[in-house]
């Protein structure tokens, strides 16, 4: 059974920069798909950033340049470095993987994902 914990969400003022980790456990496939998502209150989850397993890096356009995906296969874990914080980026975020095949249509949507963490939430006032 694959399970993800999110950590390192918070509270930050406009402009600084947060660290978010997720451990995965119980996954053995060499091929994946392995991501962050985020979702405030009566909008959808959406795609944040994604790290699949033949070293694409896809991010989601009002992001991109400021938060960076990475992975340390040794700690199992996957993070997200968050710079340059703004309002807007307010939301709970979640750790998600998929398996097998993703078309790169997909990657960033959340449907083909089976696998959740719980969530950890990041406030950014201005």
């Amino acid at each position: 059974q694959v399970q993800l914990v999110e950590s390192g969400g918070g509270s930050v003022q406009a402009g600084g920069s947060l660290r978010l980790s997720c451990v995965v456990s119980g996954y053995t496939g060499n091929n994946y798909y392995m991501g962050w998502f985020r979702q405030t209150p009566g909008k959808e989850r959406e795609g944040v950033a994604v790290l699949v397993s033949d070293g694409r890096m896809l991010y989601a356009a009002s992001v991109k340049d400021r938060f960076t995906i990475s992975k340390d296969n040794a700690k199992s874990t996957l993070y997200l470095q968050m710079t340059s914080l703004k309002p807007e980026d307010t939301a709970m975020y979640y750790c998600a993987a998929a398996t097998g095949y993703v078309d790169s249509r997909f990657i960033l949507s959340r449907f083909p994902y089976k696998y959740w963490g719980q969530g950890t939430q990041v406030t950014v006032s201005s």
